[in-house]
């Protein structure tokens, strides 16, 4: 008689992800989790994608989250792999986004001894994840897991770390009553209270303004609706932009590097600011001077809506601080009965319309591809719905300034400033949402960093395009340099390299671009490609910044 074979631990945990809508697990695979690997492969719901480097595997773990709002898994073995995973992971940290990472670790008969590559994983990974635990006993890994999962999705989001000695994936499962579900997270509301207070300091207001961040990512219809009721203008904050529909005419504006002092007026001059869903990073707050006014001819009241307590008042004082979903509050928002009249926003509007456009004559003939004209040719040819990945670095302040974010879902950036993400990120993107273009942005130093994962998409048979921004510098580091120093150091990198046959030696298609003309008509060719595109754009490294040339930074002013 045959008996029915004992399922594993591993099987079980990956049921547990299953039922929870998880669909992909992002790995470069290891022998200290050969269980989870063979369980994640043979489950029918699941996809186990093999990349080519962890910090790329997080990164795709954190890019499909973006997408979905549900956790993807990233999983690495110990020591070696989970410190090339750390960078993705601290991604996710800084950006809220939702994450299961599994660490496979030693064996439990030789954990604490320093074995093969063994790293206190639980220590490693705290400061970075929202919870890090390391499980001892193959009984507790599915409730672990599934308590890992309502960690990632409850509260402000983000990843979370479960550390499991190899052998404990393999040992048999218990079989309890009912296997632990990962409940869905709450969405507490606007008090009564704090909505018709809120409604009526909006209304009230002589120059009200929201200030949007990720947390206001499925929050659009309400947001829209609520600037609309009350005619206030929006601000997006840094790398989220696509929060509100850019071509709307009460959208006020990025907050992010470098913001032009025109678009920065409407903010400074505000009597109200209503935080939705964002944290008011270092950057997204111009170095924690906005929104909170000093200035005593212009006090500024601000009131913060968060899903996370810990946000809230965390970085300015707020008159009122509410804890609640953005989407229910907003909504909540939007139904209480109160007069509002009207307010003109258009100047405010036009201020940040003009920045989004290339000064005049900013392609000189006789000089390379300058930054503004790619982007220009981007606007030209890619559907307005793409989805853009975008690197770090100081070509994103072109992309920035000139793409205009009209659709949800469709900038996937790190806030965290973590060179290496768009090639990653665009293969996630794509394996997740297959219909839609994706491109990805990035500088020659990001690209060579995890531009191998063009294979991954060639393996896989994802059409994405790579446009890179190849000036052979790190244009960051350079521009600080010289604006601080007056030279530089360690900043120049080999170039022009041939970034096209590189894409070409990992299974995908390359382009070499010089000219407009040029790069439109890659741009065209890659969107018609069934294959990965690399388009290797030569562009002017004297173009350090949308503000000024590295001549002039040199020099010692912008002027």
């Amino acid at each position: 008689m045959n008996e029915t074979p004992t399922r594993t631990v591993a099987e079980q945990v990956t049921e547990i992800l299953a039922q929870a809508g998880i669909r992909r697990c992002y790995t470069v695979p290891g022998e200290s989790f050969l269980g989870l690997l063979d369980a994640l492969e043979r489950h029918p719901a699941m996809t186990l994608v093999s990349t080519r480097h962890e910090s790329g595997a997080a990164i795709m773990a954190d890019a499909e989250a973006k997408l979905t709002g549900v956790p993807a898994v990233a999983a690495a073995s110990r020591g070696p792999g989970a410190a090339n995973l750390a960078v993705g992971v601290h991604t996710a940290r800084q950006d809220s986004t939702p994450m299961v990472v599994f660490l496979g670790q030693v064996s439990t008969d030789r954990l604490g001894r320093e074995a093969f590559q063994e790293v206190d994983l639980t220590a490693f990974y705290a400061p970075i994840t929202k919870w890090a635990t390391t499980v001892h006993r193959a009984d507790r890994l599915a409730e672990v897991t599934a308590q890992a999962i309502r960690v990632a999705t409850t509260g402000r989001p983000g990843p979370v770390a479960i550390a499991v000695p190899g052998d404990l994936f393999t040992a048999p499962a218990p079989e309890p009553s009912a296997p632990p579900m990962a409940a869905a997270p709450p969405r507490p509301a606007l008090a009564d209270e704090e909505r018709d207070r809120l409604a009526a300091w909006l209304a009230m207001a002589e120059r009200p303004v929201i200030i949007a961040g990720g947390g206001a990512y499925r929050a659009r219809a309400e947001l829209i609706a609520v600037a609309e009721r009350f005619q206030v203008g929006v601000y997006t904050s840094w790398r989220r932009q696509d929060v509100f529909p850019n071509n709307h005419p009460l959208y006020l504006g990025h907050l992010g590097l470098g913001c032009p002092k025109t678009v920065l007026a409407a903010l400074e001059a505000a009597d109200a600011v209503l935080v939705v869903g964002s944290r008011l990073s270092e950057i997204t707050t111009q170095t924690y001077r906005l929104p909170e006014s000093t200035h005593p001819a212009r006090p500024c009241s601000v009131a913060q809506i968060d899903i996370d307590p810990g946000q809230v008042g965390a970085v300015t004082r707020v008159w009122l601080g509410a804890v609640a979903d953005a989407a229910s509050a907003l909504s909540s928002l939007n139904a209480a009965e109160v007069s509002v009249g009207e307010r003109d926003w258009s100047a405010a509007h036009r201020a940040w319309v003009e920045t989004t456009t290339p000064p005049p004559g900013v392609q000189r003939p006789e000089a390379a591809l300058h930054p503004w004209s790619v982007v220009t040719a981007m606007r030209r040819v890619l559907p307005q719905d793409t989805v853009l990945t975008n690197d770090a670095g100081n070509f994103a302040g072109f992309l920035h300034r000139g793409w205009w974010y009209r659709y949800p879902r469709t900038q996937l950036a790190p806030t965290s400033g973590a060179m290496g993400y768009a090639v990653p990120a665009a293969v996630a993107a794509k394996l997740t949402e297959p219909h839609r273009t994706v491109v990805a942005v990035a500088g020659d130093g990001g690209a060579l960093m995890t531009g191998q994962e063009l294979e991954t998409a060639a393996r896989l048979g994802l059409a994405v395009t790579v446009v890179v921004f190849q000036n052979g510098v790190y244009g960051t580091i350079a521009m600080h340099q010289a604006a601080e120093l007056g030279r530089t150091a360690a900043t120049d990198i080999s170039g022009p390299l041939d970034l096209a046959g590189y894409a070409r030696g990992l299974g995908a298609c390359g382009a070499t671009v010089h000219t407009p003309a040029e790069m439109e008509g890659a741009l065209a060719e890659a969107l018609r490609s069934e294959a990965p595109t690399l388009i290797d754009a030569r562009t002017d490294p004297e173009a350090i910044s949308t503000e000024a040339t590295m001549s002039q930074l040199l020099r010692g002013g912008s002027n």
